[in-house]
């Protein structure tokens, strides 16, 4: 039983430590990037004749409180108004609609070439309104934007030039966060997110590699959807499908990362653990469906395949993290118990180094928001250990998430609510779209919590401190989504 105990712990570790030499060139890559001078070809828009027109995409569910501030903020985009359409796709199923109505009417009062979009049934949920949008649409070049995003008014002007290249398919820009500061949930948001879109976005793309749509932020070529197969719900991120499936049709992406769209972070620790639940059952999904037809294209090389396997199981490492931190308390025992093991467990110090990994690679991304200060490093190193706790304490319920994508288990598209938060801090809590409601994964939650409490118990009993630090972030991490969770 010790044996088999070890053998996993040290799979686990092994995976891990791939995973962070994964992140490690794309570090190099994201370095080597911010040497390069950008020189793409990109259309005039000052010449009339190569100024293409644009539909715009707004897909909506519910969004009561986000959708006039999305209308009115991208009635505010600067491009030609006889060159761009604006299509509001709207499943709402409350109040909304008739808000929206209004709104729409106001606007094309106003000369805005906007239509109001909305379907007897919510097929294909995001993705099928999408679709359905781009049946009718005009524009050669379709944006798309989530209710909760506030593109700059010259947003356009900076994106659509890229296309003048006829290889490129789609265009991703980086993600900003207006409530960032709000609490310590959107600080972590914040701080996942700005990795992804600085360091892992930049390094994909530059290496050559696939990277993703993020499902809004982004200008697709019309023609590029319709050529990797249009719009499909069959998985929970349809952006990563259909992103994964225009590649393999060799189109290119480009990503911009000096080009920030900001949008709102959930507040919620209900809504952020729907949104984590979709993303990574999405990605599992994702790699279900498409990593073996990408496995077998033989133009694809070596590292694009490498960076995809990573890309596409990122969720899986939660169920990864999991087994280990469980398995962690046994094996503290097991190294107290057997001396003859002592060579192993010199030799697993080494897998620390993944650690440092991650912290240099998180730190680049950190700095490039928040600037590289001796007291923005201390900063850092308070986020950094903060982040990794609480990612460990929602690896119960995102390894559900990812168990359920890769047996194929369907579920339904759950949005995430949505807020408008204002400087009165609790002024979100009467959101009617707050589902807070008790679960088994919140009691699983609770029952690790007291288990690492144990865990951290133990290193005092056995006067061994080296799993302490790791013992303590996850009985931090644990307790944060537990008491989060059963209060709003």
């Amino acid at each position: 039983m010790d044996l088999t105990i070890i053998i996993i712990y040290t799979l686990a570790l092994l995976l891990i430590f791939f995973y962070s030499i994964s992140q490690l060139q794309l570090l190099v890559n994201y370095l080597k990037a911010k040497k390069e001078i950008d020189s793409s070809e990109k259309f005039d828009l000052e010449n009339p004749a190569e100024i293409p027109f644009v539909t715009i995409q707004l897909p909506l569910y519910n969004e009561l409180y986000v959708v006039e501030r999305l209308l009115k903020n991208i009635a505010k985009i600067n491009y030609p108004r006889e060159k761009l359409e604006i299509q509001v796709l709207d499943d709402s199923t409350d109040k909304s609609v008739e808000k929206i109505k209004t709104l729409v009417v106001e606007l094309q009062k106003d000369g805005l070439d906007i239509l109001h979009i909305t379907r007897k049934d919510r097929s294909g949920y995001k993705a099928g309104a999408l679709k359905e949008g781009l049946k009718i649409a005009k524009g050669e070049f379709i944006a798309i934007f989530d209710s909760d995003f506030l593109p700059q008014e010259d947003w356009l002007l900076q994106t659509v030039p890229y296309f003048k290249n006829s290889e490129i398919g789609m265009v991703q820009t980086r993600w900003g966060h207006i409530n960032r500061d709000y609490s310590l949930l959107t600080k972590i948001q914040a701080f996942a997110l700005d990795f992804h879109f600085i360091l892992e976005q930049t390094g994909r793309n530059f290496g050559g590699h696939f990277i993703n749509f993020n499902g809004t932020a982004g200008l697709w070529r019309k023609e590029c959807i319709l050529d990797a197969g249009n719009w499909s719900g069959d998985t929970l991120t349809e952006d990563l499908d259909l992103s994964y499936r225009a590649q393999l049709k060799k189109w290119k992406f480009k990503y911009i990362e000096d080009v920030e769209t900001p949008a709102e972070l959930p507040v919620a620790i209900s809504a952020a653990r729907s949104q984590q639940f979709r993303w990574n059952k999405g990605a599992a999904e994702n790699f279900r469906k498409n990593f073996k037809k990408l496995l077998k294209d033989k133009s694809v090389p070596f590292s694009t395949k490498f960076h995809a396997f990573f890309h596409l199981l990122n969720s899986s490492m939660f169920l990864v993290i999991l087994v280990l931190a469980v398995l962690s308390i046994p094996v503290l025992f097991i190294k107290n118990n057997n001396p003859q093991f002592g060579w192993y467990f010199n030799l697993v110090a080494f897998f620390l180094l993944s650690t440092v990994i991650f912290f240099l690679c998180y730190y680049v991304a950190y700095a490039k928001i928040h600037g590289n200060s001796f007291k923005s490093f201390l900063t850092f190193i308070g986020m950094f250990f903060t982040f990794f706790s609480v990612a460990m304490g929602f690896s119960v319920h995102n390894s559900l998430a990812v168990l359920e994508g890769h047996f194929g288990k369907k579920s339904a598209f759950i949005r995430t609510p949505k807020f408008n938060v204002n400087s009165l801090r609790d002024s979100w809590k009467n959101n009617i779209y707050i589902q807070q409601k008790f679960s088994l994964s919140i009691a699983v939650e609770f029952a690790l919590w007291l288990y690492f409490g144990f865990g951290l118990y133990s290193a005092f009993m056995l006067n061994d401190f080296s799993l302490a630090i790791f013992h303590l972030m996850l009985f931090i991490g644990f307790g944060f989504v537990v008491f989060r969770s059963v209060r709003i």
